[in-house]
């Protein structure tokens, strides 16, 4: 049974590959093709050349590597302070995050740009930054609020007992054994903000301003959609997630095994 799943998901990945490699006439046959039988590498160089690729893919880096790096920052900080300390009002926060974790995005996006939009907020990159924080905040506070729960007390009290401040608490005992999740959440709000196509094309007016989602949907030609050149751009927009999960593969591992011992 897990091999059957496995390839039901898979197959979509292998398609995407295979018909990257072909050239459009044969992409466009009737019958389907399971290997290209005259391989060719075109549909990389126009989909590199398409217009705006370079444009959208630094858009997409900045926007998607601040958002990551706010999310999981605002994310450590919140779940710290509603695990490790108490405070009027702690639990309905926590409940209203897990009312908004379990939104649709969809259902936040008319209020969300008519708030934006009265702040000025619409078409420009900052915006854009702060729905995919909105949008991927309350995942990142549930997941490491579950990490700091399982970390001892006495950890926190040894800590003091040395004459560590809370702020070296926090920074120097309890924010390194929740690294796995800080991992974790990091994982997921990249993927979240570097696959939003909705939010980007929603929020942003110029296309010199999209992200490469929004360049996805732009390989139209006269007579329709070159699904070759826009199988093999999405080939390139889906190495950045291989990439970065591959790069922080091995700090996920360790990083578990560092909280195991310590805790």
């Amino acid at each position: 049974m897990a091999v059957v799943f496995c390839v039901v998901w898979i197959f979509p990945v292998y398609w995407m590959v295979n018909t990257a490699f072909k050239p459009r006439a044969e992409a466009m046959t009737a019958t389907p093709r399971f290997w290209p039988h005259s391989p060719t590498l075109r549909n990389f160089d126009v989909a590199i050349n398409q217009s705006g690729f370079l444009t959208n893919l630094r858009n997409s880096l900045i926007v998607v590597g601040c958002a990551v790096v706010l999310a999981v920052v605002l994310g450590m900080f919140a779940a710290a302070a509603l695990t490790r300390f108490r405070f009027r009002g702690r639990r309905a926060i926590m409940v209203g995050v897990l009312i908004v974790q379990m939104l649709p995005v969809t259902a936040l996006l008319i209020p969300t740009f008519l708030v934006f939009n009265e702040i000025n907020l619409v078409g420009t990159h900052i915006g854009l930054v702060l729905a995919y924080v909105a949008t991927v905040l309350p995942f990142s506070i549930w997941v490491m609020r579950g990490f700091f729960v399982t970390i001892p007390v006495e950890i926190e009290e040894a800590a003091r007992l040395d004459g560590a401040s809370t702020w070296q608490t926090l920074t120097r005992v309890l924010f390194p054994l929740v690294m796995p999740g800080v991992i974790a959440s990091s994982i997921f709000a990249f993927i979240t903000a570097w696959n939003d196509y909705l939010i980007a094309y929603t929020f942003m007016k110029d296309q010199a301003d999209y992200t490469l989602p929004v360049w996805l949907a732009s390989f139209e030609t006269p007579t329709g959609t070159d699904f070759s050149s826009q199988m093999a751009g999405s080939l390139i927009f889906s190495l950045p997630v291989v990439v970065f999960f591959l790069l922080i593969q091995r700090k996920l591992v360790s990083g578990m095994s560092a909280g195991a011992v310590k805790g």
